[in-house]
């Protein structure tokens, strides 16, 4: 083949056209990666590093997964129920009441119990153990850690009875309390029967008081159980020396300050992923700005307390914290009586990882976040190769049990034994372009030809809802024993034990009973459905992220 001679102009125009077209290519490429670099909108922040953590993300349905109508915490995706603490009693089993039985045999002084049968002595401990065996067949979804002895009820035939339990759902150590009153008969062998129960917190007569200065003529505090009392108390360093022996992680708030509380929780387990990293203590605002989503004025309302939602005595006990607000008090007080000011290495933002910090001596590492956004979030600082060291103490957090007191009281209204019904409405119904379906296939016409194909008719049904019409579900009301959150707003009302004590919290002003506590409760109510119906997939053929993203 004759090769091209430069010097002939046949051959200098091929590698004319040559070098054209590889210029052009090239050109093409910059301009089409340019446009795709304009145009790229990468999903929220919060969103896409939850893939990082494959137990957050792969919940049980596709309702759940981006819907902030339903919120995950640490007690709902632990692999496995938490331990008891030590010293906890044993569970009141067949096996621990045949025992008791056993027991029994050997007294002798016990009468026969066919003196009577007109009167049932409630101290009788048979009386104690039908109503155990009665329980155990009736409510099988809760776990019977111990009793207190009967009393009397109202009538000669009544007896009540306090007893502390736990959802066989719930994953935490956390207890509940139920007092129910129990009718009492005998079998034609003289023998305790349980006739028929009452319903929640029934027995009034076994029910016992909170712990209290004022709760006993003489003044003086009766012994009151762990779970009784919550203690959310901030905690003090005390002595200066404490103080400066210490290690802490500070950091400025930052962009996700007022931002949506799935944004929240991801970035604040980072700090506390990255203080465990470190070793230190994490300093920590107890302050939260509510997002407007969550409001009833629908703006930002700056000023939560963060015990408001979760459970702040867990937090105590698993991490190491500190409350902002005493910590600056300790840190000022040091400065100003020592002439050696506390060391203190000052980080700008995200940018140096948490592994450079490693081997750092200082007593304070403080990371200001003064970047504008996104640049300020905290999260941030768990991105990329800090990614792979740092883990979120996902198990650290835990729904405040003031607001898990109130599941357990609707949950227990029903005996726990119902079913339930996620309905997504609000923003999603509206916007036909993303859902087209949703707003019909939630209609009440539509979600009762769904559940009847699903659910038994006249089974309690909850539903979980962000639809704010409380008749929009009337219509399932002529097939089935209809709960909604809003049936049980005297758990919250100005006579409720979570008023007083949110008041008390809160300096003696009252608060309200906002859309992420209503979240939170939705969200436990519906893990202790026997059975659930889910918005996408069951009652819709949309997708949960909108068209085209099933």
């Amino acid at each position: 083949m004759k090769e091209l001679d430069p010097t002939d102009p046949i051959g200098q125009n091929a590698i004319k056209l040559i070098s054209n077209v590889c210029f052009s290519v090239f050109v093409f490429s910059v301009l089409i990666f340019s446009v795709i670099a304009i145009t790229y909108k990468p999903p929220d922040p919060w969103e896409s590093a939850r893939a990082l953590t494959k137990v957050f993300t792969e919940v049980e349905n596709a309702t759940f997964q981006t819907d902030s109508s339903v919120l995950k915490t640490g007690e709902d995706i632990a692999f496995g129920p938490v331990a008891s603490p030590v010293g906890s009693p044993a569970l009141v089993t067949e096996s621990t009441i045949e025992k008791s039985e056993e027991e029994l045999v050997k007294n002798v002084t016990l009468k026969s119990g066919c003196e009577d049968v007109s009167v049932v002595n409630c101290s009788d401990p048979r009386v104690l153990i039908a109503i155990q065996r009665f329980n155990l067949k009736t409510f099988k979804a809760i776990v019977f850690l111990d009793y207190q002895p009967p009393v009397n009820g109202s009538k000669g035939d009544e007896c009540d009875v306090s007893w502390r339990f736990r959802n066989k759902k719930e994953k935490s150590w956390r207890r509940y309390r139920d007092f129910r009153r129990f009718k009492i008969g005998f079998k034609d062998d003289c023998s305790y029967k349980v006739v028929r129960t009452g319903r929640w917190h029934s027995g009034v007569n076994a029910r016992r008081f909170r712990n209290r200065t004022n709760a006993t003529r003489n003044g003086k505090r009766a012994k009151v159980d762990r779970e009784d009392v919550i203690n959310d108390t901030i905690p003090v360093l005390g002595a200066n020396s404490s103080f400066r022996q210490g290690r802490y992680l500070y950091y400025s708030r930052g962009g996700d300050y007022c931002k949506g509380m799935n944004q929240y929780l991801w970035s604040f387990l980072c700090a506390l992923g990255e203080a465990r990293y470190l070793n230190r203590t994490f300093v920590m605002d107890l302050s939260i700005c509510l997002a407007s989503t969550y409001t009833k004025s629908n703006k930002d309302e700056e000023g939560k307390d963060f015990r408001f939602y979760f459970d702040f005595e867990h937090l105590k006990e698993v991490a190491s914290i500190v409350e902002e607000g005493e910590f600056l008090k300790d840190w000022r007080k040091w400065d100003k009586s020592r002439k050696t000011k506390v060391p203190v290495k000052t980080v700008a933002g995200y940018k140096v990882a948490p592994s450079q910090l490693l081997n750092d001596k200082s007593t304070i590492i403080w990371r200001h976040f003064d970047a504008p956004e996104p640049e300020n979030y905290w999260h941030r600082v768990c991105e990329g190769e800090a990614a792979k060291y740092v883990e979120r103490p996902w198990q650290a957090l835990w729904k405040s049990k003031r607001l898990m007191n109130i599941v357990s009281a609707i949950s227990g209204s029903m005996d726990w034994d119902f079913d339930a019904v996620h309905v997504v409405r609000g923003e999603k119904a509206r916007n036909k372009q993303l859902w087209p379906h949703l707003d019909s296939d939630t209609s009440p016409e539509a979600i009762v030809a769904k559940l009847q194909g699903a659910i038994a008719p006249w089974r309690n049904v909850y539903v979980a809802t962000n639809e704010p019409f409380y008749n929009y579900f009337d219509k399932l009301r002529s097939h089935y024993k209809v709960h909604l959150l809003d049936d049980y707003s005297y758990l919250w009302g100005n006579t409720s034990e979570w008023y007083n004590e949110t008041t008390q919290l809160n300096g003696g002003r009252p608060i309200d009973f906002d859309g992420y506590m209503r979240v939170e409760v939705d969200t436990e109510v519906l893990y202790r459905a026997k059975k659930r119906v889910e918005t996408f997939n069951d009652l819709t053929i949309d997708c949960k992220d909108g068209i085209n993203t099933c």
